[in-house]
């Protein structure tokens, strides 16, 4: 088993270097408001097999829709991949309390749905989190979640039959991505991003999953700030992810 998973790694480096040459840099104003050009190393895919998915993801490369990308902004490192290793993580006192917070909450895994709830739903966190921004729930999901790279589902939480978050990720048995997760802002004490990571982390931990990779984290944007407070965890710095605990 060992041997075959090793194999499969040097099968999926090959690949990914051969898929270089298909990768073109496009260049837009920082999403994230920092005063640089932001560089998108990116390519686009019909489809990818999950192994050279787990290449990319372990290589600090993110999924756009049907693009993989990384960053190669000029003068900026500031856009980090964080993940975690589910069976190394400890909560802390305050994500203990989240969870506690949240024991009346129920979870539904289905394949990811552009249904009128959740675009409902998408509409209220993105006029509360994003007021200055263009762009349409509709848009999010055509633009950013579908896609035909890997295999994506959705993960809905209800207070009763009502929907108060939505967390959109990539699955794999060997790997979790997390995409996207919007939720209602009137529920925003319950803290429900951290809630999210913690019930995925448990998720991954209960399905054997290895990694669970959580984006981007950027230290002085503060909707990302929470990512960090899950430790331990590992950040991708040159060329290499490195443990943090403290």
């Amino acid at each position: 088993m060992a041997e075959h998973k090793n194999n499969l790694s040097r099968e999926a480096e090959r690949i990914r270097e051969e898929l270089q040459q298909y990768f073109v840099h496009s260049s837009i104003e920082c999403p994230y408001g920092l005063p640089f050009q932001a560089v998108y190393n990116q390519a686009l895919f019909d489809t990818l097999p999950d192994f050279v998915m787990d290449a990319y993801l372990a290589s600090g490369y993110r999924r756009n829709g049907n693009i993989i990308y990384n960053m190669h902004c000029s003068g900026c490192k500031a856009c980090i991949p964080l993940r975690i290793d589910p069976k190394e993580f400890i909560p802390s006192r305050s994500q203990k309390r989240v969870l506690r917070k949240n024991l009346d909450l129920t979870v539904e895994i289905n394949p990811l749905s552009c249904s009128e709830e959740n675009l409902e739903l998408l509409g209220k966190f993105l006029a509360s989190r994003y007021p200055a921004r263009e762009g349409l729930p509709l848009d999010y999901y055509t633009g950013f979640f579908l896609n035909n790279i890997t295999n994506t589902v959705e993960f809905s939480y209800r207070i009763g039959s009502k929907l108060i978050g939505v967390s959109i990720v990539d699955l794999s048995t060997a790997w979790l991505n997390v995409v996207f997760f919007y939720f209602d802002p009137a529920e925003k004490k319950r803290s429900p991003g951290t809630y999210n990571i913690l019930y995925l982390i448990e998720f991954c931990l209960q399905k054997k999953i290895k990694f669970i990779y959580l984006g981007y984290w950027i230290e002085d944007v503060n909707a990302m700030s929470y990512k960090a407070k899950f430790k331990p965890h590992y950040v991708f710095r040159d060329s290499t992810w490195k443990s943090v605990s403290a």
